[in-house]
């Protein structure tokens, strides 16, 4: 199993642990390391800089051989906290960020001064030619079975418009659950694979015991999408709350979207209002059941270590 994403991060394996929000954490990606992949870990999950700057910490001292550790950056307005977090990471040091929902200018410019790479969310050919022409060591090309935030494209069709129009290495993101999926993937012209949600249900993740069942529970049929968490379509377990309260924007939001001068700070509170409400769900026993995930937990039949489903992810 060997691809671009080996060399660019010196890792055994050509995956990357994905980063998600409230999920993953320090101890998820050192036992990643361990298992000769990649892990990442979104840099909103350190509410402080100072818990920012110990989670890097710990991980430089975890390091070992052929495996490799990055963090996720928000780098549009909604993230007021980015300039503080990237000050951070370009201080202490990581293998690698990855950007997400705006512009990576200034994080390419900073952590290549840095010798950090930078790989970029993308979910079209536009943006992808845009990053490519910024610097971008990589592109996460996010297609339509992702977990969260999702593109619009399929896996084979996002993967191969890349592949034959930008020279970067594409790193596919979405619908990996085994190791036939990486193959797959791999087989399109994938430099390698970006796996999140199979992790929610590790013993290792810091959610409630529900949410993980959830994910052995549900599989890809139950996977829908929402507009209520962040204002920008989610993809969550429809469970019955979800049922409740429906999956479109209100038509308040809808309305205020649409006025120019104040969509910026509509969905800045939309943002911030939906991530309180998801990290109570994942925090907190609650009939509020709002579980983000993608439908690779079509794949998770148990409660696992973190060791154990990379192993499924690269043992035939």
């Amino acid at each position: 199993m060997t691809a671009k994403l080996n060399e660019l991060l010196k890792i055994n394996y050509p995956i990357i642990q994905a980063p998600m929000f409230l999920v993953s954490n320090t101890s998820m990606v050192i036992e990643a390391m361990k298992s000769g992949i990649a892990g990442c870990i979104p840099a909103l999950n350190y509410r402080t800089l100072d818990e920012l700057r110990a989670a890097i910490l710990e991980l430089k001292a975890n390091k070992v051989e052929g495996g490799a550790f990055g963090f996720n950056l928000i780098v549009n307005k909604s993230n007021i906290k980015y300039k503080g977090q990237l000050e951070v990471l370009c201080q202490e040091g990581c293998d690698f960020i990855i950007t997400s929902l705006g512009s990576p200018e200034e994080t390419i410019k900073q952590a290549h001064k840095a010798g950090i790479k930078v790989f970029c969310d993308v979910v079209d050919l536009k943006f992808a030619q845009k990053v490519e022409a910024l610097g971008a060591d990589a592109a996460i090309a996010v297609n339509n079975e992702a977990g969260g935030h999702r593109g619009n494209l399929s896996p084979e069709d996002l993967i191969k418009l890349l592949t034959q129009n930008i020279s970067i290495p594409v790193i596919s993101a979405g619908g990996v659950g085994c190791r036939a999926d990486v193959d797959k993937m791999l087989s399109h012209g994938a430099a390698g694979v970006s796996v999140g949600s199979p992790f929610i249900a590790s013993i290792e993740a810091n959610v409630t015991e529900e949410y993980k069942q959830a994910c052995v529970d549900y599989g890809a049929n139950d996977i829908i999408v929402t507009e209520r968490i962040s204002g920008t379509p989610c993809t969550v377990i429809n469970t019955p709350y979800v049922q409740k309260v429906g999956t479109k924007a209100t038509w308040l939001e809808s309305i205020l979207n649409k006025n120019k001068k104040l969509k910026k700070w509509v969905k800045m509170i939309r943002f911030s209002i939906g991530m309180r409400a998801t990290e109570k769900a994942a925090k907190e026993v609650t009939y509020k059941t709002v579980w983000v995930a993608g439908p690779s937990i079509e794949h998770t039949r148990a409660i696992l270590p973190t060791k154990e489903i990379i192993k499924n992810l690269i043992t035939k």
